[in-house]
């Protein structure tokens, strides 16, 4: 069954309470001030059992001026209001501001409860009737029941719960992102249980056991404990107005405005993208890097007005606005706002929020106003596509997706697949279903191709370019797995060829121009005849002092193309010596069991020069082990172990 929360609204002193009072037996005024003053001051909550046993659960709002923070907070979460009109006053300054409010807040079903009528005569409610339907045309409440009540005598009463009651079963079933979120109006401690903290579930499920995390503070804790309308629940689900206990926190460290998530689920935010409506009952523009302050769920913050598309807002005018908050708050795609003004403080209007996890904007940038016209009103694609641009090299996980689209997981998940398989979005990570635009990607593989195009017209005598070297200049901030797939992608194309551990375009050919390549070949010649007992590297300089520069340029790229191989800093020995020499060692160590330096200069004739280098090279290179004084072979002494595990 459909969770419903019924909200009141209406100006001070119009019998909001008294009402609620008559529906349900429910006192909502607890606090000793609102008993003394005879006025609403905080949030106040009740429920209500209607004729088909639903269970609504019922907010009562204040209605003075001085507490229009508290009403906002209160009616974030209602799905019906009951606008509450005194027949001996009619609409008053308040009414036109909650009924604004409850519009930005994307309320769009409700009623209208006439009270006080004991106190007017027929002919004056009559007057009162049409004055209230010209006031509700254009607004979401045109055409809605304005019942007569009186919750003094009763009269009325059950019209009302009829109204609620029918009202009720014509609201929608709004989409639901699934990540639990539950915006704090209140918390107190009870005797025996600790801090409980109440609020109507925004999205998502909770049960008992699990571990939520309080934000933006961050910190965790259990749930210990649910209730939903005064029962204790096992579980609390979007659209319920639920009391938690929650098991380590304190009741000094939670506040109105804060939010209970899931760990790891959502982040909060300083940058908002949005559509903003500026009510048309302002007298000013609305200016640039204006102060206001910003309500969404139950939470208020200081925030500056940064307008993309020009530097002032008429009265009346829709337009894209990002909000800057002086303090981090929680929301989600789709989430509804309330912006007030600073000083003197009146509700100045209100939208939806586009992109909670915005980043800091270009003014006037055309693509920046084509982004907000799409996730405005573009479909599912085109919209994550907007969020994965936006997110860069970096991406976007599923969670943060959720967040910021305000779509379920299985309604991303199939909207991903499509781009996928489109080749719109790259799956980075399956795990956390991780995803770049194909914009990111194509600008990775730009950027690895320049990189390598740059090295070889600085080393033209070198086969490619190192492939860490590669990383590192084309962008050590680029994420691995994105640099890795924009390289396989590449080398797919046939545009990069990998070879060992070198990268190069694949029309790129070393270009030896005639002199260099008798000296290439000279150097080859060298270290082919020396076999086991080649050159120094000083040995080397000497014998090509008069091209010193030139050989070694020539010496580093044979080594690079895996010719030649570095043995330590004095030592270079060509690659099918060094194999001939591997098979020999590998084969006179199956013989003998064990080799120390005697019976490798007995092996190769070689000085010690030679010996101690190569013993330790081919130990590095894994194909021997130390044991003492003597070296055996590594896969003998992995079988010797595992023959004696098996005994």
């Amino acid at each position: 069954m459909r969770h419903i929360v019924v909200g009141t609204a209406g100006h001070v002193d119009h019998g909001k309470t008294a009402l609620v009072r008559a529906l349900t037996g429910i006192d909502t005024d607890r606090l000793k001030e609102e008993k003394q003053r005879g006025i609403t001051i905080e949030l106040g909550f009740a429920f209500l059992k209607t004729g088909n046993g639903q269970i609504l659960g019922v907010v009562d709002v204040p209605g003075h001026e001085r507490f229009i923070r508290n009403m906002v907070a209160g009616a974030a979460g209602i799905d019906l209001v009951v606008l509450v009109i005194a027949a001996d006053e009619g609409v008053m300054p308040q009414t036109r501001e909650h009924l604004a409010i409850c519009t930005f807040l994307g309320i769009r079903r409700g009623l209208v409860a006439l009270t006080k009528i004991d106190m007017v005569d027929r002919d004056w409610l009559d007057l009162v009737v049409e004055d209230i339907r010209q006031f509700l045309q254009g607004t979401f409440l045109e055409g809605s029941p304005v019942i007569p009540v009186s919750a003094l005598t009763g009269e009325g009463v059950p019209d009302i719960l009829a109204g609620i009651e029918k009202t009720a079963a014509a609201v929608e079933e709004e989409t639901d992102a699934g990540l639990f979120r539950l915006p704090v109006d209140r918390v107190f401690t009870m005797k025996g249980f600790g801090t409980v903290v109440t609020g109507t579930v925004a999205t998502g499920r909770i049960s008992v056991g699990e571990e939520v995390v309080l934000l933006p503070p961050g910190q965790k804790a259990r749930v210990r404990g649910i209730q939903v309308h005064n029962e204790t629940m096992p579980a609390a689900e979007a659209g319920q107005r639920a009391a938690i206990n929650l098991q380590g926190l304190d009741r000094d460290a939670v506040e109105r405005g804060e939010v209970l998530a899931r760990p790891g689920t959502i982040e909060p935010t300083r940058r908002i993208d949005t559509v903003f409506q500026y009510l048309a009952s302002q007298e000013k523009k609305l200016k640039n890097r204006t102060l206001v302050r910003f309500h969404t769920g139950t939470s208020e913050t200081m925030a500056r007005v940064l307008l993309p598309e020009g530097s002032e807002l008429s009265p009346g005018r829709q337009a894209h606005v990002q909000f800057y908050l002086e303090n981090p708050v929680v929301a989600l795609a789709g989430d509804r706002y309330v912006i007030r003004s600073y000083s003197p403080v009146t509700t100045l209007g209100g939208g939806t929020i586009l992109d909670p996890l915005a980043r800091k904007h270009k003014a006037h940038g055309e693509k920046t106003l084509r982004d907000f016209d799409i996730l405005a009103a573009g479909d599912e694609a085109e919209r994550i596509s907007v969020i994965l641009d936006r997110s860069g090299f970096a991406g976007a996980a599923l969670n943060e997706m959720v967040v910021r689209t305000g779509l379920p997981e299985a309604a991303l998940r199939r909207a991903l697949e499509k781009l996928f398989t489109d080749r719109r979005a790259i799956l980075m990570d399956r795990e956390e279903w991780r995803a770049v635009s194909r914009t990111a990607h194509e600008d990775v593989q730009e950027r690895i191709l320049r990189t390598v195009r740059t090295y070889h017209e600085k080393n033209p005598l070198k086969e490619g370019i190192p492939r860490e070297e590669l990383r590192s200049t084309a962008g050590s901030y680029i994420p691995l797995k994105l640099f890795a797939s924009a390289l396989r992608d590449l080398e797919k194309a046939g545009r990069l060829l990998m070879e060992r551990d070198t990268v190069r375009l694949a029309e790129h050919r070393v270009d030896w121009q005639g002199s260099q390549e008798d000296l290439r070949g000279e150097i080859l010649q060298i270290y082919q005849e020396a076999g086991y007992a080649p050159p120094t590297v000083r040995e080397f300089a000497e014998r090509f002092r008069d091209r010193k520069r030139e050989a070694d340029k020539i010496l580093g790229v044979l080594i690079q193309e895996g010719i030649l191989i570095r043995i330590n800093e004095d030592l270079h020995f060509h690659r099918d010596a060094l194999s001939r020499l591997r098979e020999d060692y590998r084969a006179f160590l199956r013989k003998a069991g064990k080799a120390n330096p005697t019976d490798f200069k007995d092996l190769t004739g070689l000085s010690r020069k030679f010996i101690i280098p190569l013993m330790e090279y081919f130990d590095q290179a894994k194909l021997t082990i130390r044991v003492g004084d003597h070296r055996v072979l590594r896969e003998r002494e992995k079988d010797d172990r595992s023959q004696n595990g098996s005994r």
